[in-house]
């Protein structure tokens, strides 16, 4: 069977990580609570769940936390449509597929967000599959998604692709390798002390090194 490459959208494929920051920080500020945009963007990548809590602290997740994540879906709807496409994320998805890679995308967004990115990619062809927050119960750092993924491969001899600490963080969970793009705003040596083997520049960097990308399979 082929390779698995299980592929973050946010951040890596599609131009989003400072829309959601400035999302959260209204979203906060709509409950009186302010979180400076700073702390906000270096929990990008984590799920509503993990960034409330992380952010704000407990407290402020007991009293807000649904209501802050409802309000953070308003303010991301409202600049949906300023989204665009990460330079390079179309060939990269084709140059994956020629290269004998599955592919699935594995974003923890919200359905009709992840139809959005879809669309914009035009990326329905070139991936098998891909997960939404539907799939999973647990979003990152915890690697629920990568199984998630892993299990609508069909295999699971992967390496993950994402920007963040955390999706490195949650591959690592899991025993798989990643790599990672700078494309979220992280910087090189965090990416790689949070188990990133490779860190690129760009996804042009990141295609041009697919056929060398370590794999590996989850371990029991």
């Amino acid at each position: 069977m082929s390779r698995v490459l299980v592929l973050d959208v946010d951040g890596t494929l599609v131009d989003t990580n400072y829309h959601h920051a400035v999302a959260w920080f209204r979203a906060f500020r709509s409950c009186d609570v302010t979180v400076p945009i700073w702390r906000i963007h270096r929990a990008i990548g984590m799920g509503g769940d993990q960034l409330v809590p992380t952010v704000a602290g407990q407290e402020v997740e007991d009293r807000f936390g649904d209501t802050v994540r409802d309000k953070w879906k308003e303010e991301a709807d409202a600049v949906l449509g300023e989204i665009c496409a990460i330079e390079g994320a179309r060939e990269l998805l084709e140059a994956a597929r020629d290269a004998g890679y599955t592919v699935v995308l594995a974003s923890s967004g919200k359905p009709d967000h992840v139809d959005k990115y879809l669309d914009l990619l035009d990326a329905r062809e070139l991936a098998k599959d891909w997960t939404t927050s539907g799939d999973v119960s647990e979003t990152k750092p915890e690697p629920n998604l990568i199984e998630v993924a892993l299990e609508k491969a069909g295999d699971n001899e992967a390496v993950v692709v994402g920007d963040s600490v955390w999706d490195c963080e949650a591959a690592r969970r899991i025993g798989l390798p990643s790599v990672a793009v700078r494309t979220g705003g992280f910087g090189e040596q965090e990416l790689r002390d949070s188990g990133a083997s490779r860190v690129y520049e760009d996804l042009h960097q990141l295609r041009a090194d697919l056929p060398n990308l370590p794999t590996g399979k989850p371990e029991n």
